[in-house]
């Protein structure tokens, strides 16, 4: 399956959410504040980018995260909504990059780039059997 032929620059997705309190740094790292983690708030793009295009990849393929550079611009408590957008911004043959942002209301807290690999999961799959 060759990307290009199927997904489009500009194809789009959001997500949203309210942050529970498994989703702060200070869950993960006792003594650090209760705040949205860079590594979960990560997760909603890498989500938010595979939501865009998910419909539109012939049966048994995939996409998997490859890139991230991300920053993260402001912290978020638990029950704030975030809200997260991943958007096509180029297309290779096996690989789509996209323009991420995070939003608490109108505050932008994240951006940055993400790119995910085009792979068939039967084969993928096989390649990851022990020899």
């Amino acid at each position: 399956m060759d990307a290009r032929d199927v997904i489009k620059i500009g194809m789009s997705a959001e997500r949203r959410l309210v942050v529970p309190i498994e989703r702060t740094v200070g869950h993960f790292v006792p003594g650090m504040p209760m705040v949205y983690a860079t590594p979960m708030m990560i997760l909603e793009m890498e989500l938010a980018s595979g939501d865009a295009i998910q419909g539109h990849l012939q049966d048994g393929w995939v996409t998997v995260g490859t890139e991230v550079d991300i920053r993260h611009l402001g912290a978020s408590l638990v029950g704030s909504t975030v809200r997260t957008t991943a958007k096509v911004i180029a297309v290779e043959r096996r690989v789509i990059r996209f323009e991420v942002e995070a939003f608490e209301g109108e505050r932008k807290i994240g951006d940055g780039r993400h790119a995910r690999g085009l792979v068939n999961v039967e084969n993928f799959t096989r390649r990851l059997q022990p020899k």
